[in-house]
């Protein structure tokens, strides 16, 4: 798969968050050759917190991991595979996370409760997990603080690249640390985006506060990105706070802020992934009655197939984006509606703007990263999302995707 054209210079240089320790190897779940299964052990006093897909057809290690969360703070355990996403697989699927439970709790001594899974990739096909439990010899012989950059490369299905952020919090004089990694690249749309996130810091924080912590900015980050408006039935969201660092960060806005900063950069890393992506689009919405008229707005805009053809193509129509607005359902005015393109203005009181030039806006488009403004004029609603341009290439990799 040729890299991104929007991916970054390189995978960042993670810090060793104290408490936590990985691993990964072959498993040969769908290929040979590949890692494709991945092993996280979180030291006893550990918290985990949790988001998860909404979907009506979730997996069955995503329904395991919600049954799961809150369940103490003793010593922990993540193991994700990719290449299968064990969903739509009725008793076997649940069968099979139990199996893998129960095996990870015999090899490490974590109780199974404290057992995490997931995994990602081909729907309704049995999971072959005899293959994922005979890898953890090697992945419990392999252990290691600074193998987190191996356990981000080992969940990726189609993505092109591995993703990884990082931000340090100073409290009370003592740095906090937070590092995430990340898979995504299609199925992505909101509730929440399809892909698996694992984010762990050395914080101290109780169940009761990382718990609404993580959804509140799920809902600022994840859950406002889309590739191509379909929700996956895997899509899982975990954070591990370790204590080691011994500095409780509860009630802390610095610690939110990082913690936020961290979910927003893997957040766009996954749409800057997306599928066949040549363009990272910001939709911006601002002046409707309510931010969910807002949102509405901007889902129906960085979701449309003809906007994001449009984009593709560098063609700045914005007669798109009105159909966009028209067809979300939130209140809008034609008179009172602005378009922008970056800082050039497309369309103002109920028509073209005056000021419009064809040629700045399409010399625009060619760029990367476009901003797409839509001001409603009615209100203080406002909303960002996340997306990007779609293209061929997309169809290629989903027409073969089972290939």
């Amino acid at each position: 798969m040729p890299l991104s054209p929007l991916a970054p210079a390189a995978f960042p240089d993670l810090p060793v968050i104290d408490g936590v320790t990985f691993a990964a190897a072959q498993a040969g779940v769908k290929y040979k050759n590949r890692t494709d299964v991945m092993l996280a052990l979180l030291t006893d006093g550990s918290t985990v917190a949790g988001v998860f897909t909404r979907s009506a057809t979730r997996s069955a290690p995503v329904l395991d991991c919600q049954a799961k969360l809150g369940a103490g703070t003793g010593p922990a355990a993540i193991l994700v595979n990719s290449g299968n996403s064990n969903a739509f697989t009725g008793r076997a699927g649940t069968g099979s996370v139990d199996a893998i439970c129960a095996a990870v709790s015999d090899a490490t001594g974590v109780a199974q409760d404290r057992v995490f899974t997931a995994s990602t990739g081909v729907i309704g096909e049995p999971l072959p997990h005899d293959r994922i439990i005979a890898s953890l010899t090697t992945l419990t012989d392999s252990m290691s603080p600074n193998g987190i950059g191996d356990a981000a490369r080992a969940i990726m299905t189609t993505d092109t690249f591995a993703k990884g952020a990082t931000r340090t919090v100073t409290i009370d004089g003592q740095d906090v640390q937070i590092a995430g990694i990340a898979k995504g690249s299609g199925m992505i749309a909101p509730d929440m985006a399809t892909m698996l996130v694992y984010i762990f810091t050395d914080a101290v924080c109780a169940y009761d506060v990382l718990q609404p912590m993580l959804a509140r900015l799920t809902d600022r980050t994840f859950n406002n990105i889309t590739v191509d408006s379909d929700t996956s039935t895997s899509d899982s969201l975990m954070l591990a706070a370790t204590g080691a660092s011994g500095v409780d960060v509860a009630g802390n806005p610095a610690f939110e802020d990082a913690l936020h900063s961290v979910m927003l950069d893997l957040s766009h890393q996954v749409v800057r992934d997306g599928e066949g992506a040549t363009k990272f689009v910001t939709v911006a919405v601002t002046g409707a009655e309510s931010d969910s008229d807002a949102r509405l707005v901007a889902m129906a805009t960085a979701n449309s197939p003809l906007v994001k053809t449009a984009i593709a193509g560098e063609d700045p129509n914005w007669g798109r984006i009105v159909m966009a607005v028209g067809k979300s359902g939130a209140q809008a005015d034609r008179d009172r509606l602005t378009i922008k393109l970056g800082d050039l203005t497309l369309a103002e009181n109920g028509w073209r703007s005056p000021d419009y030039s064809e040629s700045d806006c399409a010399a625009y488009m060619k760029n990367a990263d476009l901003t797409i403004g839509i001001d409603l004029g009615l209100g203080d609603g406002a909303c960002t999302v996340w997306t990007c341009d779609l293209t061929h290439e997309y169809i290629r990799i989903n027409a073969d995707y089972r290939s």
